[in-house]
């Protein structure tokens, strides 16, 4: 009878302990699947920040390139500047040149004036002649630039 009542005792433990075993299987089971549903989120995540990676890899040197041209731009944009700053320069050189040219012409012409209206004082008939008119016939000046 004792051994009945252990064998009893004894076949239960084993039915608990497979339903123990069982249910364990089933979480294990669970877990594995939960494990790949995570690996595979793991990977297309790992996919998503390498392409990110690439796109802002490209976007960096796009915007490298940009940043390249646009120095280059302003660098010509510098040089040409400065070009016609230097063109605008010998112009003003020439006008300079040329307005002291004038002066010294304006100068000349008044004391001849003054010289032809003292020397001619007895003549009356001259003095009615319309007084001269000059013109000003521009030079071309070429920039060495």
């Amino acid at each position: 009878a004792r051994l009945h009542e252990r064998a009893a005792r004894s076949q239960e433990a084993v039915r608990a302990s497979r339903r123990e075993a069982g249910e364990c299987r089933r979480q294990l089971q669970a877990r594995l699947v939960e494990m790949e549903s995570l690996r595979g989120a793991h990977q297309s995540l790992e996919r998503q920040l390498q392409e990110l990676e690439e796109r802002h890899n490209a976007e960096a040197a796009g915007l490298q390139d940009t940043i390249g041209q646009l120095e280059d731009d302003l660098r010509n944009t510098k040089n040409e500047m400065a070009r016609h700053l230097r063109e605008y320069q010998d112009l003003l050189n020439v006008k300079m040149a040329l307005d002291i040219e004038i002066a010294a012409y304006r100068k000349l012409l008044e004391g001849e004036e003054t010289l032809f209206n003292m020397g001619s004082g007895g003549l009356t008939s001259l003095n009615s002649l319309p007084s001269p008119t000059y013109s000003f016939q521009p030079r071309s000046f070429s920039s060495s630039t």
